[in-house]
């Protein structure tokens, strides 16, 4: 199949304004600084220093300090209404980025390599940070050009466990009240100069467990003195998987995944216990609170067809990202008018990753939308925390500049 795809190396940067364009080399300098500087979550102290140091630096009012090392920046635009072009003067945009890396060591020979041993931004918020700032320096300078207000939210352990629902219940949509929110990733399953942008769910819920199996040791020539874990785990592995075959709606997508399995510590003994972790993943929130029930279910089944027991602990970890039709079509009118159409938009893309910008989205309509990164000629296109990954920052201007008309945009439209 040809690739109807822009070739990154055409991408047409003149529908980025000038203003934004001039901003480029800043924004490569400070997503280089932050890359070379990652922090796990929670932990983003250095981070969040650079990101309230220039905030100070271009006169910005923000918080520091919530939920540990997230920020809120608030800026007022102060255009004016006329009788032919009125103007929502009272309403808050949220903007949000995630500031944290992860546990992986990075294997890319680039002068603005991690500094960090076994820590690096492998996921791309490094490049959101900057975009956020490039965004709150932009809009500073340019208030007579919106009305409202935005609020930028720097937002620490979006990669574990989780930092937007902290931020939220310290109350980060509140004071003033946030009425829409918009978030961006950028994505290296998409290449550069396309935007993937959707109505309905975008990514996925995700569950997790953690399972012990209870059986007999014993010896491996005398199996009828024991109760086989490893047997007890393996029918329980491949009975999982008829949850998604049929338990759910085939036109709901899910899956179940046994990632560890741990079982045993010589050929010729039969293990006593054995140990597996999973993650759960769909999109239908109707479906939450399902998988639960059905995995402990069968986990029991099992056990006690075989005569074991069993100790299980599962967990919600995030919702599904379920966006907005007014606000995903917001964000779709944008990206038509900063990237290539209509190639550049890409609405069939769904993954079944997870996110907790999720959290966000139950409390206010928003749309969290993707922003193509990859450029196989420049042999940037490694996958998400992969120790290779880097992403082309010519995305990181085109990222500011949809950003900066949502902006405009929805005070006017709403």
């Amino acid at each position: 199949m040809v690739s109807t795809f822009p070739n990154p190396s055409s991408v047409d940067l003149s529908r980025i304004r000038l203003a934004i364009r001039s901003l480029q080399p800043q924004l490569v300098e400070w997503r280089r600084r932050l890359h070379q500087q990652p922090e796990l979550g929670f932990q983003e102290k250095l981070t969040a220093e650079f990101v309230s140091q220039k905030l100070q630096e271009w006169e910005i009012e923000h918080k520091t300090g919530i939920a540990h090392t997230g920020i809120v920046a608030t800026i007022k635009g102060n255009k004016l209404s006329t009788p032919h072009s009125p103007l929502s003067t009272d309403k808050v945009l949220a903007i949000r980025a995630d500031m944290d890396a992860l546990p992986i060591q990075e294997l890319n020979e680039v002068p603005y390599k991690s500094q960090h041993d076994g820590v690096m931004h492998a996921c791309g918020h490094d490049g959101h940070t900057a975009i956020a700032l490039g965004t709150a320096y932009y809009l500073q300078q340019h208030r007579q050009d919106f009305s409202g207000t935005v609020k930028i939210i720097f937002q620490p352990a979006e990669e574990s466990p989780g930092g937007a629902k902290p931020m939220i219940e310290a109350g980060v949509l509140k004071n003033p009240d946030v009425d829409a929110i918009i978030g961006l990733h950028l994505w290296n399953n998409l290449p550069l100069g396309t935007v993937g942008v959707r109505a309905g769910a975008l990514m996925a819920a995700v569950e997790c467990f953690n399972c012990t199996i209870l059986g007999k040791g014993g010896h491996g020539a005398l199996p009828h003195q024991t109760v086989d874990s490893v047997v007890v785990a393996a029918q329980i592995v491949n009975a999982l998987q008829t949850i998604v075959a049929r338990n759910v709606n085939p036109i709901d997508s899910a899956v179940v995944t046994v990632g560890e399995l741990h079982a045993g510590t010589k050929r010729n003994v039969i293990a006593d216990t054995a140990r597996m972790s999973a993650t759960v993943r769909y999109f239908n929130p109707s479906l939450k609170g399902f998988f639960n029930q059905r995995v402990e279910q069968i986990i029991a089944g099992i056990c006690q067809s075989y005569g074991a027991s069993y100790d299980l602990d599962y967990w919600s970890l995030y919702p599904p990202v379920i966006n907005d039709i007014k606000m995903a079509e917001l964000v779709r009118s944008i990206a038509e008018e900063v990237v290539e159409t209509p190639m550049g938009i890409v609405p069939e893309c769904q993954t079944m990753a997870a996110e907790d910008m999720s959290f966000f989205l139950q409390e206010v309509p928003g749309c969290y939308f993707f922003l193509g990164s990859a450029n196989p000629a420049k042999d940037l296109a490694y996958p998400h925390h992969h120790p290779r990954f880097d992403f082309d920052e010519t995305a990181l201007a085109m990222g500011v500049e949809i950003f900066v008309r949502c902006v405009e945009k929805y005070f006017i439209s709403t």
